[in-house]
């Protein structure tokens, strides 16, 4: 299966890059892109309606505090190699803040971020995606279960 980051790297013709040049809000820059198209692809799916709508329901799955549920909620599901990621994302020296977020879940969505950037930019973006579908799919389990 074609990977997306190989197609746009090659339509656009853009230049390899090693990935060890990146830092981790660099990553996490790009990683942010990722999981909002993914995220909007996934309510678009449900149907058209009014953009208000389509709105609101991404915005609900793109918050720093459902990104940091969505975190919590993997630990078992990330390989080595993916938490060493993450945590370097969790650990970045951060100048902002989340408007409606905590600095810890602030944290915490920035290292999601970062993995998700290092596995798009890695070509692993199949990876990426079952990440945020299982991600989701635990935090949704969890809330019908309370």
């Amino acid at each position: 299966m074609s990977d997306i980051f190989i197609d746009i790297k090659n339509i656009l013709n853009l230049k390899d890059v090693d990935i060890k040049d990146y830092s981790p809000l660099s990553l996490a820059f790009i990683g942010d892109s990722f999981y909002e198209l993914a995220i909007r692809s996934m309510v678009v799916s449900r149907g058209n309606c009014p953009v208000n709508k389509l709105n609101k329901r991404s915005s609900s799955l793109a918050m720093a505090k459902t990104q940091y549920e969505i975190v919590l909620s993997l630990d078992d599901f990330l390989n080595e190699e993916e938490h060493g990621v993450l945590k370097s994302g969790i650990n970045s020296k951060i100048n902002s803040k989340a408007k409606n977020a905590t600095l810890k879940e602030y944290r915490y969505a920035t290292g999601f971020e970062t993995l998700l950037g290092y596995l798009y930019l890695t070509n692993k973006s199949d990876r990426a995606l079952e990440i945020i579908k299982e991600g989701i799919n635990r935090i949704n389990t969890k809330e019908n279960k309370e």
